[in-house]
């Protein structure tokens, strides 16, 4: 029994033990290599990991405004926090400005477009809602509808009951066609010099309606050449200047008139039948229409506009004009107008030569208006004279050239109110304008 123990032992000893310290020495050497190897494994995942992090907060960054910001994306964004600054605390033009001043915000927040990659959300770009808006401004949509609700808002007892206010009007277009032949000496082509030109009616609608004819980047010239896109631009400068009325005329009608013409009295406006009120969209219609065809869609709906307001049976239809359905479109032509600014295609040199030949537009048909009502003056009699203060009205800037002329006449005289007579030139400086547009249009459309 010993014999067999001792056996056993030495054979344990000398076989088994050796075998079973070799597997031992094994599993612990694969049991450390397997621990560095899940070392290794969690190293790389975590490296990994924190390269993806990097990667993605730089792929986030170059998809922010911050990084595609350019000196002239912020320079625009001043111009529009300009443009609400001026409606909000000097109430210049607020339900024009207000809106443009966004739009030049919204159009000039910069988005990624790197490696054709494009996030479908600005004017130029092909299927985004500004896009569809701007539809209106491009086709000239909006414009008319701007008409037809001036119309319904339009009283026009004052020019009936004085139609040689009509001159007046008339008077004031003479910077469109002096800003025309600017344009041209300046190297535009026909078209764009006639679409800048009508920035001198000061009329944001009539220059967009205008514009989207003439200056849209789409006509061909003779030469094989493409027009300009010079829509943004021109209807920036257009109600830029309308906006500024009470800053720009002013100084003009004062060095134009001396102390005496000032203080003239105007005999009141009689009373207007209201058959008259009915027949005047009528045979305005007519007659502006026969002579300028190509303006129909303005005059159009300005005097359907004004039938409806002066028929007396259709309320409804003239109430919704000239207040929801004129709201809305000038949310929509203000908002889409800024936002089509954006600063690689509104920052050229046209622009700059656009706004400077829009200001000596708006100068020269301030001094028209004033300087014939002057003229006017030599040939009418004592008692029966014209305040030349209400001939700057003749811009079609409604009603604020006409807010002008009354603020300018109490300046002179606290109980001369002029703004009922200066109605009549401002009213007439709208179908004036229209009518030039028109003119323009069929010559060089």
């Amino acid at each position: 029994m010993m014999a067999l123990l001792v056996i056993t032992s030495l054979a344990w000893l000398a076989f088994v033990k050796p075998e079973h310290d070799r597997q031992q020495a094994m599993a612990d050497s694969g049991a450390i290599s397997m621990v560095t190897s899940l070392q290794d494994q969690e190293q790389e995942t975590r490296e990994d990991t924190e390269h993806q992090f990097v990667q993605g907060l730089k792929q986030f960054w170059a998809f922010t405004g911050f990084r595609n910001a350019t000196r002239g994306n912020l320079i625009m964004m001043v111009i529009g926090l300009i443009f609400i600054y001026l409606a909000i605390k000097y109430e210049y033009e607020p339900l024009l400005l207000i809106p443009i001043g966004t739009g030049i915000l919204i159009g000039n927040i910069p988005f990624f477009t790197d490696g054709g990659t494009n996030l479908q959300v600005g004017i130029y770009q092909q299927g985004s809602v500004l896009n569809y808006l701007y539809f209106g401004v491009l086709k000239g949509v909006y414009p008319p509808l701007i008409f037809l609700g001036i119309g319904a808002m339009t009283d026009f007892s004052s020019l009936i009951s004085n139609p040689r206010l009509l001159l007046l009007g008339a008077a004031a277009q003479v910077g469109i066609f002096t800003t025309f032949i600017g344009a041209l000496l300046l190297g535009f082509a026909k078209p764009e010099a006639g679409a800048i030109g009508i920035i001198g009616g000061a009329d944001g609608p009539t220059a967009i309606f205008l514009s989207s004819r003439l200056a849209n980047g789409v006509n061909v010239l003779s030469d094989g050449t493409t027009v300009k896109n010079l829509i943004g631009p021109i209807a920036i400068a257009a109600y830029s200047y309308m906006a500024l009325v009470p800053v720009i005329q002013p100084p003009i009608m004062r060095l134009l008139t001396t102390k005496k013409e000032r203080l003239i009295r105007m005999k009141p406006p009689r009373a207007v039948t209201k058959t008259e009120k009915i027949l005047f969209p009528i045979f305005g219609l007519l007659l502006t229409c026969f002579i300028s065809p190509s303006a129909l869609p303005l005059l159009g709906m300005l005097f359907f506009g004004n039938l409806l307001k002066e028929s007396g049976v259709t309320k409804r239809l003239a109430e919704t004009a000239r207040t929801s359905l004129i709201d809305i479109v000038t949310i929509m032509i203000g908002l889409t107008v800024g936002a089509s600014t954006q600063a690689d295609v509104f920052l050229t040199k046209e622009s700059v030569l656009i706004f400077g030949l829009g200001a000596a537009a708006f100068a020269v048909a301030t001094f028209s208006g004033v300087g014939f009502a002057k003229i006017m003056n030599l040939f009418l009699p004592e008692g029966d004279k014209i305040n030349p203060l209400i001939g700057n009205s003749g811009v079609s800037a409604v009603p604020d050239s006409a807010r002008v002329s009354e603020m300018e006449g109490l300046k002179a005289d606290k109980t001369n109110h002029l703004l009922m007579h200066a109605m009549g030139p401002n009213v007439a400086g709208v179908i004036g304008s229209a009518i030039a547009a028109g003119i323009l249009l069929s010559y060089l459309g």
